[in-house]
């Protein structure tokens, strides 16, 4: 079996904790809006919408190919841990949110998988792990943004 390959972004959000996880966990209303758009194609939500249970769909475009995943969300640490889960595959993704302090949190997204064998294999080791820390970095930093423009009391004239 190969080995997993694992690939892990943290970024200081300008926000509380628990705002920044309430946005995470919103796949209807809120998450849509940190996604890069220019990997992201859609997300379509297809159970649930809030956390544990929700089950979505999501289109991505990555060396010049697109990608599908069907994905169902799981809360290993309700408030702190949010997972979501390929229907299809190992691969996992992770959004761990840690405070810093009342006003400032951390955020991961860390994914985890098991490449492919073979050519395809080791392009994947060889490509993968970049193209997703720069999809991360962009995706945590609209995270960011977004966040203290929706939480009250953050953005202009606060």
């Amino acid at each position: 079996m190969a080995k997993q390959l694992s690939v892990s972004v943290t970024h200081e959000i300008g926000a509380p904790a628990q705002e920044v996880y309430a946005i995470l966990a919103d796949y209807r209303t809120h998450h849509p809006h940190i996604l890069p758009t220019g990997t992201f194609k859609s997300l379509v939500v297809e159970e649930g919408g809030t956390g544990a249970g929700t089950v979505f769909t999501a289109e991505l475009s990555a060396f010049g190919r697109s990608q599908h995943f069907r994905m169902r969300v799981s809360e290993p640490e309700p408030g702190r841990v949010l997972a979501e889960s390929d229907l299809a595959s190992d691969l996992v993704t992770t959004f761990t949110v840690t405070p810093v302090d009342p006003k400032r949190c951390t955020v991961t997204i860390a994914t985890q998988w098991t490449p492919a064998s073979g050519l395809a294999g080791w392009f994947e080791k060889l490509s993968t792990p970049p193209f997703l820390r720069r999809v991360y970095h962009e995706e945590l930093a609209q995270l960011n943004g977004y966040a203290q423009r929706t939480v009250p009391g953050k953005g202009p004239g606060a």
